[in-house]
């Protein structure tokens, strides 16, 4: 008989057991998976867009607006700081570079600003920028503590 690779089927092989299946990944691991990091850069391309129309506009709508110019300005590049983090592959890229390059689409948005007839930079904008910013990478691993936290609890 001819061998073709197969072992016969008998109650002397070894048959490993089964192994378990591995846990559900946690909602940290699934904020963070690879095959999520294009719609992750494709709505920060999108916040982008409507952020530059926000501050581009010469009378953004109200309904956007929380009555405190800074605190738009807190709450846009929060939102823009968690958002890069996910959309980054690097730690290096989350940490450093998107953070430094949103921090210069601050600058940019007040020298535009500053051309616009109705509308007039203010420094202190980028610096309700630089805070929204350090919100946001804060509230990224904050969130990311406590979901891991969640997951070890649920999973024991």
């Amino acid at each position: 008989m001819a061998h073709c690779g197969l072992r016969p089927n008998n109650a002397n092989n070894d048959v490993p057991p089964l192994s378990k299946p591995s846990p559900a990944p946690s909602v940290a691991e699934l904020l963070t998976l690879p095959r999520l990091r294009p719609a992750w850069q494709a709505l920060l391309v999108l916040l982008l867009l409507v952020i530059s129309y926000l501050a581009w506009a010469p009378a953004p709508p109200r309904a956007l607006d929380s009555g405190w110019d800074k605190l738009n300005h807190l709450a846009a590049f929060a939102t823009l700081a968690f958002t890069a983090w996910h959309s980054a592959a690097r730690p290096r890229t989350r940490w450093l570079w998107a953070p430094l390059a949103l921090l210069g689409y601050g600058v940019l948005i007040e020298l535009v600003q500053s051309q616009l007839p109705p509308r007039e930079a203010d420094p202190a904008d980028v610096l309700a920028d630089a805070c929204g910013l350090a919100l946001g990478l804060l509230l990224t691993l904050a969130l990311h503590a406590l979901l891991r936290r969640w997951a070890r609890l649920t999973r024991s």
